[in-house]
């Protein structure tokens, strides 16, 4: 029996800055490289790095848009969802992973994490959030893709 890829939700903002862009893009890549399907917001930002990094990577990316334009996404979604539900899709991307990687982010990606604890999922942070203490923390790209792929 063909087993279903896993699902990573990459959580973060539409803005940052050089090496939050580097983190998202590593992470990305990552994800890419163990044949699991990256998830996100669709936009820019963390959001475009992520999807660059496994793109790159050779590995498919699904974008989650909070509008109804397909064009509004980054050049590296493969597969563009417009929802034109605004915030509220946020709980879709929570709903559809299997686990989450949030880096750095404001009320959007805290929104995203509330989500996913709220429904069990996996997820920790890389300069997300540290006043969630449910939030596991992570100093590396590769320390959270260890603790979101379980190895």
């Amino acid at each position: 029996m063909n087993s279903k890829p896993k699902i990573i939700a990459v959580l973060g903002g539409r803005e940052c800055d050089e090496q939050t862009y580097e983190i998202a893009y590593a992470v990305g890549h990552a994800i890419a490289e163990r044949d699991a399907v990256l998830l996100c917001g669709g936009r820019t930002g963390v959001m475009e790095a992520a999807c660059k990094g496994a793109v790159e990577a050779g590995g498919l990316t699904i974008g989650i848009l909070p509008g109804a334009d397909k064009n509004d996404a980054n050049p590296w979604v493969k597969i563009v969802l417009p929802t034109g539900i605004g915030v509220a899709r946020n709980a879709i991307i929570a709903r559809a992973c299997d686990a989450a990687i949030a880096i750095g982010g404001k009320y959007g990606t805290l929104s995203e994490i509330a989500y996913c604890l709220q429904l069990n999922k996996p997820v920790c942070g890389l300069n997300s959030w540290p006043e969630i203490t449910e939030l596991r923390q992570f100093d590396s790209p590769q320390e959270a893709i260890k603790f979101t792929f379980r190895e």
